[in-house]
């Protein structure tokens, strides 16, 4: 079976996207052993070529025209081709407006880049029920139209664009960054910035979170479509969290399947695991499996039309996540891991940030110096980052194997019960101290296994200062 998802992958994608199947299969496998290149510090009087350089073109590619903008000289490095895309984004029709409430452009081309809306969307976790959910990731951006708009616009606004470029090495100065890499010639580049954006995701050495979630997939045609039948695809309606099976392989797998273009689905199937984990072949194995359990989840003569994939690097908030040693090294996107530990929303996060992100990149360029830390934080992040952990470490028993789908059952349901709006703000990483708290404590009075996970994964310590931590911020939090 990983021999026939290589052809597919291939077949669909081409061999550049199968090198970056293969690369991100390495780059995983070996984590442990991987080092950036330190080129040497730019000397103190030393002009830099570049007041900022982004290396890696993907979503983070939308801060690029807004900087150039401002008069920043501006430069997108990536290993393959700039504004490639890799995953189809979701998100809410609300969290668009940053596209064009930042002059990015206009409403009329954010509002044509909508390729589906849904009536609602849900989770479903096997063996229990269906819990609907209305303003969740319900509007199906096409993901190529948007970055190859933005990626006009750079050019546009003078954005020196670097196709296959690959960074490999950066160190910050006291008058900037020097990084260096290889062209698509193999041969070596070096090149100065006063700010170096790091948005390579996985393949960042800085992305050092304690979760990953890898993901594959991919734009699916021949899906059998139908109403209130779970194994066809409804066309107005979103899967946002689905299990069909419990516990395999240690892993607890878990599909997503967002309508796009009439005929069209996105699939993916991915799992939560600890960073630490090494899986040789991971992605690859995964496709296997994706296609392998593909009939058992939809029916239907299923082509892939593109696939989508990769590695999220992640961070339960419950260690140290990922920083850099340079105040002027900044992580943006995926590699930076601020997105949700639950949900790994990455679109609503970068859609809802890109703007600030610039704006204070864009204020540390004026005070030439580096702006450090710029991603903001969700408050919910430190509530949910023990959950996600929980999903990343489920008990390995076989005869547990439901266990944890029945715990996540309990959990939506009583979700759920609490309206949807507690549930749309979890899913989309605005619910409040207060109303985690309720859904936390009314889930554990129904289940009361939650607390024997919660001390198996965090430890006893671990789990009386989250427990602690979030009683006494919900204590304090303002009133509704």
């Amino acid at each position: 079976m990983s021999a026939h998802a290589r052809d597919v992958v291939r077949a669909c994608g081409g061999d550049e996207l199968l090198d970056r199947l293969d690369r991100l299969d390495a780059l995983q496998a070996g984590r442990a052993q991987a080092a950036p290149e330190r080129p040497t510090a730019p000397e103190a009087a030393h002009r830099p070529e570049w007041d900022v350089v982004l290396a890696g073109g993907g979503l983070s590619l939308l801060m690029a025209p807004l900087l150039a903008a401002r008069g920043a000289r501006v430069a997108v490095f990536d290993a393959g081709r700039i504004g490639a895309v890799h995953r189809e984004w979701n998100c809410a029709g609300d969290e668009l407006a940053p596209l064009w409430e930042t002059g990015l452009l206009d409403r009329t081309t954010v509002e044509a880049l909508v390729l589906n809306r849904y009536r609602h969307g849900f989770c479903r976790w096997s063996g229990g029920g269906t819990y609907p959910v209305t303003g969740a990731l319900d509007y199906a951006v096409d993901a190529g139209a948007l970055l190859a708009t933005v990626r006009a616009r750079a050019e546009a606004a003078g954005v020196a664009l670097f196709d296959r470029h690959a960074v490999t090495g950066e160190r910050g100065g006291v008058s900037g960054v020097r990084f260096r890499g290889i062209d698509p010639a193999g041969r070596p580049f070096e090149g100065t910035t006063r700010v170096f954006l790091d948005a390579r995701g996985a393949a960042s050495p800085w992305a050092r979170g304690d979760l990953t979630c890898p993901t594959v997939g991919g734009v699916m045609t021949g899906l059998d479509e139908g109403v209130d039948d779970p194994e066809r695809i409804d066309p107005t309606v979103g899967e946002i969290l689905v299990t069909t099976e419990g516990v395999e392989d240690g892993r607890q797998h878990i599909w997503e399947a967002f309508p796009g273009r009439p005929g069209e689905t996105t699939v993916y199937l991915f799992a939560y695991e600890p960073a630490s984990a090494r899986r040789p072949g991971d992605l690859t194995r995964l496709y296997a499996r994706f296609f392998e359990r593909l009939p058992a989840y939809k029916r239907g003569a299923a082509r892939m039309v593109r696939p989508t994939f990769g590695h999220i690097p992640g961070w339960s908030r419950q260690v140290p996540g990922p920083r850099t040693d340079h105040p002027r090294i900044v992580l943006v996107g995926d590699a930076a891991a601020r997105h949700s530990p639950l949900t790994f929303c990455g679109f609503g996060k970068a859609l809802r940030s890109f703007g600030p992100v610039a704006d204070a990149v864009a204020a540390a360029l004026a005070d030439d110096r580096g702006p450090g830390e710029v991603l903001p934080e969700d408050p919910i992040h430190r509530l949910t980052g023990a959950l996600a952990l929980v999903m990343a470490r489920p008990s390995t028993v076989p005869a547990r194997a439901g266990a944890l789908n029945a715990l996540l059952d309990a959990a939506f349901r009583r979700l759920h019960g609490l309206g949807d709006a507690a549930y749309r703000d979890l899913i989309r990483d605005r619910l409040d101290d207060r109303r985690f708290v309720q859904f936390a404590w009314s889930t554990s009075r129904e289940r009361p296994e939650v607390y024997d996970e919660v001390f198996r994964v965090l430890g006893p310590l671990g789990a009386a200062r989250w427990g602690l931590g979030a009683a006494a911020r919900a204590a304090f939090a303002p009133g509704p």
